[in-house]
């Protein structure tokens, strides 16, 4: 039993299309994708995520974003199916933690380090947030990385003869221990 937790203060800035993301019953959701923006920063995360990259008019986003300075931002409510994972979207809520990942050269063969640390803000953020979607959402049970739900690999952007992974997020750098001792969820597996 999670003990009784103030509410975690969040920014409300909905996408301009998050009303046309279908809805779900939030009973549906019982898995949480880390993210990482592998962008420089929340507000070049806030443009990709507005792009507008189907036929719905809808685009990529996930539902939280947490900010270097742990500010929590919410761009899709959790009960609209955000586009954050492959094959995963309708049963998942996706956390994004701004982070520089590969930025600017995601695919390139000789650039496939993550090497920007996450803050500790940002983790003591997401484990307040982890800790607030398990009182609200009554069959969250799993965790996992947008790395081990999408495991697909890519030609080289240098080499199209080298494969290397479509995604790493939230990579080697993303202190799982600690998450999941804090939070009791169980890690996803494959």
């Amino acid at each position: 039993m999670l003990p009784d937790l103030p509410p975690l203060p969040v920014i409300i800035e909905p996408l301009p299309y998050e009303q046309r993301l279908p809805q779900r019953p939030l009973q549906q959701i019982d898995l949480v994708v880390i993210h990482c923006t592998e962008l420089p920063d929340l507000a070049a995360a806030r443009v990709a995520g507005e792009r507008v990259l189907y036929g719905s008019g809808t685009g990529n986003s996930g539902h939280y974003y947490i900010d270097r300075d742990g500010s929590v931002h919410v761009y899709v409510h959790p009960q609209r199916i955000a586009h954050h994972v492959r094959s995963f979207n309708e049963r998942a809520v996706g956390i994004e933690l701004v982070n520089t990942g590969r930025y600017p050269d995601w695919l390139h063969s000789a650039r496939q380090k993550m090497e920007e640390p996450y803050t500790e803000a940002q983790i003591a953020a997401l484990i307040g947030l982890l800790q607030t979607l398990q009182q609200e959402l009554p069959s969250l049970k799993y965790v996992a990385g947008h790395e081990e739900l999408d495991t697909a690999r890519e030609p080289a952007s240098d080499d199209p003869s080298v494969q290397v992974p479509r995604k790493m997020d939230p990579g080697p750098l993303f202190p799982w221990p600690r998450v999941l001792q804090a939070v009791g969820l169980e890690r996803w597996q494959p």
